[in-house]
């Protein structure tokens, strides 16, 4: 976000989420404000046998009462929720598309997990019965791009268009390609990510990862930073945001929410948690440099909270060494302990977060996680007021990448 064309930058305008603990920002921020923990034990058909036995589901969601049939059956679940949150999104900015230039609107979205559902019905009918069985969407139902091209032809949106793989933190990185797309001329981007890994095939994949919790009690399934972590529970869901040029959207009448003032990017590789320390670190910088504040003027942390024992501690650690003096004081919190980690999904629903908080002056808490072993300002019990002008948005994937977002408040 160095290279600003003419002064243009990125705004928030729109909020659209699809997470466990609500469906719409509204419901969202009233679970996350009052540190609601949805984690359960995992009901999806042919998942209650495994050994991951706790998770976040998104329940209250009915795909048909928003997407059309016709869509509905090209597309695996994880778009679903992002083509609902989408249109959330647009909605909650009061934006029409049909009254823009739809050249100058793109559509930017991260993903890990891809349709994992959608490709395990399709591959067992191929193997059970035979290839006259699969159907035709399977050859793109599946891949991680799929979100990116259905939102975009829903909405007749012909600008710019991209899909981020740049694991978890891809989340942050698909919003700061938006806000890039749009400083190179864009006038607004639907961006964001929503995963759905809570299908038998996706499931076993994870379980590959030592990260994973395999705690079978919800209030203990997932403790970021404290002596008892053991792991993260994963979630489904996400969220999409609309950004827009801010001029551009000044002029057609739109509530500016937040700016998206800088972003950092880094790489040092999978579950090497003692070295992200350094990269966290420096993604940090480069986001404070590009958003030009001083570590001082960061009024909140969203925290990556892995709830693994080395990787919290390297994060509590880059934490210190880019505020220094004033990182036991600034307030650091992590909702996701009560929804679980939505993967790419997980960072957009905490810059969600964020953006209500500050609008709010409200610091929401970390669900479940009383007692914390780090030297961390972490927000716990209830939420509690504060003024917040900045806030920080962390996030590292399994694989490597580390990621950090600065927000301004409107």
């Amino acid at each position: 976000m160095t290279s600003r064309r003419q002064g243009r930058r990125a705004v928030v305008t729109g909020l659209g989420v699809v997470a466990p603990n609500g469906v719409g920002a509204d419901a969202f921020w009233k679970a996350t404000r009052q540190g609601v923990s949805v984690l359960d034990r995992v009901s999806r058909e042919g998942c209650t046998a495994m050994p991951l036995k706790v998770a976040g589901q998104v329940r209250d969601f009915e795909p048909q009462a928003s997407i059309d049939s016709r869509f509905l059956v090209q597309t695996d679940r994880f778009t679903h929720y992002a083509m609902a949150a989408a249109d959330l999104a647009v909605s909650d900015a009061r934006f029409t598309p049909d009254a823009e230039d739809p050249y100058a609107v793109g559509v930017v979205t991260a993903a890990g997990s891809g349709g994992g559902e959608f490709g395990q019905r399709e591959l067992q009918q191929l193997w059970g019965q035979g290839p006259r069985f699969v159907g035709p969407y399977q050859s793109i139902a599946w891949f991680y791009a799929a979100s990116t091209g259905q939102i975009s032809i829903r909405g007749g949106y012909k600008g710019p268009c991209g899909v981020v793989a740049s694991d978890e933190a891809g989340g942050l990185d698909a919003l700061a390609h938006a806000a890039r797309t749009i400083e190179r001329g864009a006038d607004a981007v639907v961006a964001g990510a929503a995963e759905a890994p809570l299908a038998p095939y996706s499931m076993v994949c994870q379980l590959g990862y030592p990260e994973l919790s395999l705690a079978e009690q919800p209030e203990s399934a997932y403790l970021p930073f404290t002596a008892q972590a053991c792991g993260f529970s994963p979630a489904e869901g996400g969220a999409m945001l609309l950004l827009e040029e801010e001029q551009a959207a000044r002029r057609r009448g739109a509530t500016v929410r937040a700016y998206l003032a800088g972003h950092g990017a880094t790489f040092t590789g999978a579950s090497r948690w003692e070295h992200s320390r350094e990269g966290l670190a420096a993604a940090m910088r480069t986001a404070l440099d590009e958003a030009r504040i001083a570590p001082e003027e960061i009024d909140v942390v969203f925290a990556d909270a892995m709830g693994v024992p080395d990787a919290d501690r390297a994060e509590a650690l880059a934490l210190a060494d880019v505020l220094g003096p004033a990182a036991d004081r600034v307030p650091v919190t992590a909702p996701k302990s009560g929804t679980g980690r939505a993967y790419c999904g997980a960072p957009v629903l905490d810059v969600t977060a964020a953006v209500l908080a500050m609008e709010d002056g409200v610091l929401p808490p970390t669900p479940n996680v009383t007692e914390v072993c780090h030297d961390l300002a972490l927000v716990t019990g209830r939420a509690r007021p504060a003024e917040l002008r900045t806030a920080l948005v962390l996030s590292r994937g399994l694989m490597g990448s580390n990621s950090a977002l600065v927000l301004r408040r409107a």
